[in-house]
């Protein structure tokens, strides 16, 4: 599966993000979708995952602040993001990993578990 991220962009603190990821089939009904992110010189750590059944989950350091949902419908991924800090700068990522699959805390290269996109980069000014 093809995974597209959208949405990316520069915010000031405070302000909020919706990121959109497309994949290129209906995949909602049998997979986890995760977002992720990477700072420079960091791992690609997990913000949030969607299972097939609807459930959420978000690390420690988002929860509250960031959302994700999906639209069957329009066949899309979303995470929304509020109350952005400079510390939420980093290229984000989605992916997709079969159920059953264990989601990792973190991703590491070469990202051979699941599929991702090519990430879209948020910037939070302070």
């Amino acid at each position: 599966v093809q995974l597209v991220e959208s949405g990316g962009g520069l915010v000031q603190a405070g302000g909020s993000l919706k990121l959109l990821c497309a994949p290129s089939g209906n995949i909602f009904g049998s997979v986890t979708m995760a977002w992720y992110r990477q700072a420079p010189g960091k791992e690609r750590e997990l913000v949030a995952t969607m299972r097939s059944n609807g459930m959420t989950y978000y690390v420690d350091s988002v929860l509250g602040r960031f959302f994700i949902s999906r639209s069957i419908q329009k066949n899309a991924l979303y995470l929304e993001m509020t109350t952005l800090r400079p510390e939420d700068t980093a290229r984000y990522y989605c992916a997709a990993f079969s159920s059953g699959t264990a989601v990792p805390q973190e991703a590491k290269a070469p990202y051979t578990s699941g599929s991702w996109g090519q990430g879209t980069q948020v910037t939070v000014s302070s």
